[in-house]
């Protein structure tokens, strides 16, 4: 079994979004090709509630997947299937767009001030772009939390862990998403499926993540890995926390606007143009 090598490393940087809200984003517009077929990862932790509370108000999405996955906080949301509802700490809120949907994100925070999360958005394929919406809401009683050997502790948002899943299924390119939590100095090796895109996004701690003993990465940090079938990761002499993510690539061209993404400029003006005339959201 091959380990996978650390292809490229990157730090978070500071972005504004939503009505101003500041947040570090991983990767973005510019890495989609390479992180295929995932487009965007953002951090929105924060502790200065000027920082996050205007929020994402009412805003379209056509063609891609949002995936809000909250630490610490609530985040009141609502969309044009009616949903409407607020995710608190622990909960992961997964929507596929498909033909289109409208919908806000309001991020509130916790008594504290506190407002932790992430927003992954992965690409759908060109067959389902236009399929029709989909809104899945999943509570943190829902998501199995595995404790390993010497203390490693696993959130399966989605896909497995031995003979666990995750409670996100059916979607087309087999993610997985995972929430890990390595005790000091302690090492972790995790199999990941071949052929896919493979990210680490470190939230907490420090660590090493090959199995050479290289040098350890810290908060913010976003680990690409090479070709393999296996994740190596050490922790520091502090304990470490990080998301592990992986997809199974579309190798499709993208069109990307904003909060829309199809494959040529054709459907992306297309897209644009409905939302203006009020065509936007498909019926039935």
């Amino acid at each position: 079994m091959a380990i996978r090598k650390i292809k490229r490393l990157t730090t978070s940087v500071p972005t504004l979004e939503g009505a101003g809200v500041h947040l570090a984003r991983a990767f973005g517009n510019n890495d989609a090709q390479l992180f295929d077929p995932f487009l965007l990862l953002d951090d929105f932790r924060s502790a200065t509630p000027e920082h996050y509370q205007q929020g994402f108000p009412w805003h379209p999405h056509r063609g891609m997947e949002t995936i809000t996955y909250v630490l610490k906080g609530d985040v009141e949301h609502g969309d044009s299937l009616g949903n409407k509802g607020t995710i608190s700490s622990g909960d992961v809120q997964w929507m596929s767009a498909g033909s289109g949907i409208i919908h806000q994100e309001m991020p509130k925070g916790d008594q504290d001030g506190r407002m932790e999360g992430f927003q992954l958005w992965a690409n759908l394929p060109a067959a389902q772009k236009m399929m029709p919406p989909r809104y899945r809401e999943i509570k943190a009683t829902q998501i199995p939390n595995v404790t390993l050997d010497d203390g490693v502790e696993v959130k399966v948002i989605c896909g497995q862990l031995g003979e666990v899943s995750g409670p996100v299924i059916d979607v087309t390119i087999e993610p997985e998403y995972l929430d890990i939590h390595l005790p000091p100095d302690t090492s972790y090796q995790h199999s990941t499926p071949h052929g896919h895109t493979v990210f680490a996004y470190v939230h907490a701690g420090h660590g090493q993540f090959d199995s050479t003993g290289g040098e350890l990465f810290g908060d913010k940090s976003l680990v690409l890995f090479e070709h393999g079938d296996e994740v190596f990761v050490t922790s520091g002499s502090e304990s470490m926390s990080f998301l592990l993510v992986s997809g199974k690539p579309l190798h499709e061209p993208i069109a990307w606007g904003g909060p829309i993404v199809m494959n040529t400029q054709d459907e992306l003006q297309q897209a644009f143009a409905e939302f203006q005339n009020g065509t936007f959201i498909r019926q039935g």
